[in-house]
């Protein structure tokens, strides 16, 4: 067995992971990575953000020209699916930034060790099951092993007709009627592919609403413009369970009559990736859902080890999970990290897209925090009006007697690059006043989140 000694050793090599293998060895650190799957990235890059992002980029330039060119004066004539060929495509640029993350490591002077990384003590990785064992000594260890989608009781996964987010990233051909079990990001996203593609999409949800978390009244608005495109959904439902029945699917649904479908897919949210870590050799325990507990400089009651991403509190999301381990890098290095968990983003790459960040109007509520709200639509956008894109609105939260930007909702045309401003702008802790005296070009889909600023103080002009 091969013996190595590193001053840090991350395991996992999703975006948490490979950021921080990269950040750390920038700053001289002997920094080695352990990734379990024959490619390195994740499940972000490998079976999530990326190959999802793919293929709805794909399904929707094929409803857009199934749809919405003729009203552009563009005929196509009669538009055909070549599924095999979409699925190509997304295949073809996860192989190509799995390509690329290898590069970064080689470039970047990172061990790479494929295989299962073990925690054996203190200081100490074990590396198995890969191309060669090894025992690696470590200065510290940072645990960055992600999640993994989470399951229900009942449900009998068969990994074809009944599966996750990863089974649907490559269904064979198109389900005529595809249940989709969960209402959040995930499911949205993926129920929309297949819905464009001509599956009939149920979308069952045991709340009450859809989009989990996020401000509710944008959530409602959202509803409203996937109904309009032909998703079915089913709030307030309790799946009890699902099977396979010969050539269809049957998915028992409390108090009311089964569905039959051709494919299930369950999107519930997800679990963190902790077992089998070699924890308990450490004295850590995790929470009840899985969790390892941290401190804000992202050490675990153990010394020297280390954990970002999912396997710790706050949102499951890839960019939340790179800060961190940029954070964790530059403390190693210099005795000072930080991440404003404040600021963090979210989006829902539907069409049209869905991006918030800060407070919703719901928190602000329940807290009793001041506030004023602006709200502006892109239907009285002349950028959206060009190009024919003009669902949804930005609402803007200003603290009452501050002006402080305390959240920023966004429905509407690359919703996920507008909301990169107002990122921005909580980060130095902008008023909306100060978004509103900001040139925004004219015409562009940004001044939508400009009058929204404007409308804070009643201000908002047609555009």
């Amino acid at each position: 067995m091969k013996e190595a000694k590193h001053e840090l050793v991350i395991i996992g090599s999703g975006p948490g992971g490979y950021v921080a293998a990269i950040r750390a060895a920038q700053l001289g650190i002997n920094t080695a990575i352990i990734e379990k799957e024959p490619k390195l990235g994740g499940t972000c890059l490998r079976v999530g953000c990326i190959p999802s992002k793919a293929l709805l980029e794909s399904s929707e330039r094929y409803a857009e020209a199934q749809h919405a060119l003729e009203g552009h004066g563009v005929s196509v004539g009669e538009v055909s699916l070549d599924l095999q060929r979409m699925i190509k495509r997304k295949d073809d640029i996860v192989e190509t930034f799995t390509r690329g993350v290898a590069g970064l490591m080689k470039k970047n002077s990172v061990t790479v060790y494929h295989g299962t990384g073990r925690i054996d003590g203190p200081g100490k990785v074990v590396v198995e099951g890969g191309d060669e064992e090894a025992t690696l000594s470590a200065g510290n260890i940072l645990i960055a092993t992600g999640s993994k989608s989470s399951e229900l009781p009942g449900i009998e996964f068969d990994g074809d007709r009944i599966g996750t987010s990863t089974e649907a990233l490559s269904y064979p051909e198109v389900p005529k009627h595809l249940v989709v079990i969960g209402a959040g990001y995930i499911g949205l996203e993926l129920g929309s592919v297949w819905g464009r593609l001509g599956s009939k999409v149920t979308v069952l949800e045991y709340l009450d609403r859809i989009l989990p978390g996020m401000d509710s009244e944008m959530a409602k608005e959202a509803q409203k413009i996937f109904t309009k495109q032909g998703l079915t959904f089913k709030l307030g439902s309790k799946v009890t369970g699902a099977r396979v029945d010969g050539d269809h699917c049957v998915v028992e649904v409390e108090g009311a009559e089964p569905i039959e479908c051709d494919r299930v897919l369950v999107c519930v949210g997800r679990t963190p990736n902790t077992e089998g870590l070699g924890l308990d050799s450490v004295n850590i325990v995790p929470d009840k859902r899985g969790r390892i507990a941290v401190n804000e400089r992202f050490q675990t009651n153990a010394n020297g080890v280390y954990a970002i991403g999912d396997v710790i509190r706050g949102p499951m999301l890839a960019h939340k999970a790179e800060e961190e381990g940029v954070a964790v890098a530059e403390i190693l290095a210099t005795g000072h990290g930080h991440v404003n968990y404040d600021t963090v983003p979210g989006i829902v790459y539907t069409h049209p897209e869905i991006a918030t960040v800060g407070k919703s109007e719901d928190d602000l509520k329940e807290s009793g925090v001041p506030y004023r709200k602006g709200v502006f639509p892109f239907m009285a956008n002349g950028r959206a009006k060009a190009i024919g894109d003009t669902d949804g609105r930005v609402k803007v939260l200003a603290h009452a007697e501050t002006d402080r930007v305390l959240g920023v909702h966004i429905i509407g045309p690359r919703a996920g690059d507008l909301i990169a401003e107002a990122v921005v702008a909580m980060e130095y802790g902008a008023s909306s006043e100060d978004i509103a005296r900001a040139f925004h070009a004219h015409p562009t889909l940004s001044e939508v989140l400009r009058e929204a600023a404007l409308a804070v103080d009643g201000r908002a002009r047609q555009i």
